[in-house]
């Protein structure tokens, strides 16, 4: 494989509803964001467009002024309080249409990337719960602090606010308790459960018997809609990539139940099916072996961080007959796919 599916990307992008949400926070704390903007390089005519994104080196040295000037030694936390679907661009709203937990958990990975590429989440389970753990792409120790607690902040508001959950077991975080013991009030009010320092990993984590309620206001019909939506998103985004990068995006958005053909996804971007193969094969790859890639990263992130019945993995996949991804797995692996997920 080239990458993994849950590989740390460096900081690329921040969408311009990230970015938003701590302005936001940062007018609260009476900051006046305008110059710190201009000092990031941050165009703020840019931020009039949440289909639009700012890298994420300014992202990060834009979060590093506001944290400063705000004085607040957890601005990141209380930034949370103003998550909104908007926040997450279209990924927000997919959320809110999916059946249960679990289905958000597996589209979060999938779909961040319209969000930026600040850090990578990954979900655990083990042990009857799943852990929700997100990794910082970024490197100012400062920042990484407040943007974790930010993220696992308002991931928490938004499931309470927007999806009718709020049964978290405990949070996690990587980094220390704050200095000042007081300040742990503000942890628990806005998590409402256990919040444990240095841990392993930073992450949320729910007990797994609660991953499939299902959810009351979830419409098929309007997730298929906004599926379409971010796989126009993530074509605008991937367009400076090579096509098989493109493709595997797409294809990430469209694989499930049956495996789009190569003539629709040339549709989608834009060109002929025969444009398509060609301009694979300059790359050195065909339509099956992008195909085939994407199906091995996701097939082994399933199986290692999700309790997916194998037949569930094969509809996740594409797959009409759950034999042929057994038969496909072992070919890739020499292994079975249960005889990975034991290991």
């Amino acid at each position: 494989m080239n990458e993994t599916l849950n590989k740390v990307v460096n900081n690329g992008l921040a969408s311009v509803p990230a970015v938003t949400q701590y302005l936001k926070s940062a007018e609260s704390c009476g900051v006046d964001y305008r110059p710190l903007l201009v000092a990031a390089g941050i165009d703020s005519v840019l931020l009039e467009n949440n289909n639009k994104h700012i890298s994420g080196a300014a992202m990060e040295h834009f979060l590093a002024l506001l944290i400063a000037a705000s004085n607040d030694p957890c601005f990141g936390l209380h930034s949370a309080s103003f998550v909104e679907p908007a926040s997450y661009s279209v990924l927000g709203y997919i959320s809110m249409n999916c059946s249960t937990l679990r289905m958000v958990q597996a589209k979060i990975p999938i779909y961040e990337k319209i969000v930026g590429d600040m850090g990578v989440t990954s979900i655990e389970v083990a042990d009857g719960y799943a852990l929700q753990r997100w990794t910082c792409a970024f490197s100012d120790p400062v920042v990484r602090r407040h943007e974790v607690e930010n993220v696992l902040g308002s991931w928490v508001t938004y499931a309470r606010n927007f999806l009718n959950f709020d049964e978290w077991d405990a949070v996690w975080f990587e980094h220390s308790a704050p200095q000042d013991p007081a300040l742990l009030e503000d942890y628990a009010a806005l998590f409402g459960c256990e919040v444990l320092f240095d841990q392993p990993a930073s992450g949320i984590r729910v007990s797994e018997a609660l991953l499939d309620m299902p959810s009351p206001q979830a419409n098929e019909q309007i997730l298929q809609t906004l599926l379409e939506h971010a796989t126009a998103l993530l074509a605008d985004l991937d367009k400076n990539q090579t096509v098989a990068n493109q493709v595997k995006n797409i294809l990430r958005l469209m694989l499930k139940q049956q495996a789009p053909s190569s003539q629709i996804i040339a549709e989608k971007l834009g060109m002929s099916s025969r444009t398509l193969q060609r301009k694979l094969g300059e790359e050195g790859t065909h339509y099956q072996d992008v195909l085939n890639e994407l199906r091995l990263e996701l097939a082994l992130y399933f199986l290692k961080n999700t309790a997916l019945s194998l037949d569930s993995i094969a509809y996740e996949l594409g797959y009409a007959e759950a034999r042929s991804f057994y038969r496909s797995f072992k070919q890739w692996t020499g292994r079975t796919a249960g005889s990975y997920r034991v290991t």
